[in-house]
């Protein structure tokens, strides 16, 4: 099941010359976005050492392997709750030690999926991010109630993910059209939230709160396109992934 997803906290601007904050907003952007990349490359090189090297006897071994899936909840847990509380080079390190986390607790991809189609699944995740977080950035339509619509559409989609797995654990074997139905939801929902998120991370950027908060802010924002990403990656593999 999906991680769900946690919003950055809000921080109000002070009003600043026109020219100075678009800079300022273009930096953060792109230090946003260069988080967000390097989150997803780390997971991905370590979910294929995990597959692929000896590290596989420890990612997969009884009783460690439900440490390695449950432990990336443990560092949202803590972003999430104590960023306030942190310095900026803590809510770093916990970003970083929780991209690598889901890489170890993705491992299974590899073993389920052949590689071609986990690139596939990708490629098409990636340019679909692309687009909707371009849509998002420039757009001057105001996604406030777009955001909602989807945050119900997540509470759904948990809700069919857990009535789906009830159904295996009592029948052996869970509903391939309740399956197919959530990974199609899944794919949309998580594009929709990247284009609503990343308005949402222009209209709680604000320079004038200092390196500090704006740092944190950053990762924090990263963190959020980061779950979109993963989680429909996760839905796309499921739809149009081969099983090796």
């Amino acid at each position: 099941m999906p991680i769900d997803q946690i919003q950055p906290r809000s921080y109000a601007g002070i009003g600043e010359s026109s020219g100075s904050f678009d800079a300022g907003l273009r930096a953060h952007m792109q230090r946003v976005y260069n988080y967000m990349a390097g989150g997803v490359g780390l997971t991905g090189v370590l979910a294929w050492l995990a597959a692929n090297t000896p590290l596989a006897n420890i990612v997969f071994a009884p009783g460690l392997s439900l440490v390695f899936a449950l432990s990336p909840l443990a560092f949202i847990l803590a972003l999430n709750f104590g960023v306030q509380r942190m310095k900026s080079g803590t809510v770093q390190t916990l970003f970083w030690l929780f991209c690598a986390s889901m890489g170890l607790s993705m491992a299974y991809i590899f073993l389920i999926y052949t590689n071609a189609s986990i690139a596939r699944a990708f490629f098409i995740t990636s340019a679909t991010f692309a687009g909707m977080s371009l849509w998002g950035y420039t757009t001057k339509r105001d996604l406030s109630a777009f955001g909602s619509f989807l945050m119900m559409g997540l509470m759904g989609l948990v809700i069919a993910s857990l009535f789906n797995l009830g159904i295996m654990l009592f029948t052996g074997q869970a509903s391939s059209m309740l399956h197919w139905m959530i990974s199609v939801i899944g794919v949309l929902i998580f594009t929709g939230l990247t284009a609503w998120e990343t308005q949402q991370i222009k209209q709680t950027y604000a320079q004038s709160w200092g390196s500090e908060a704006n740092s944190k802010l950053a990762v924090m924002s990263a963190l959020s396109l980061y779950l979109n990403f993963v989680n429909a990656f996760q839905f796309m593999l499921r739809l149009i992934g081969d099983r090796r």
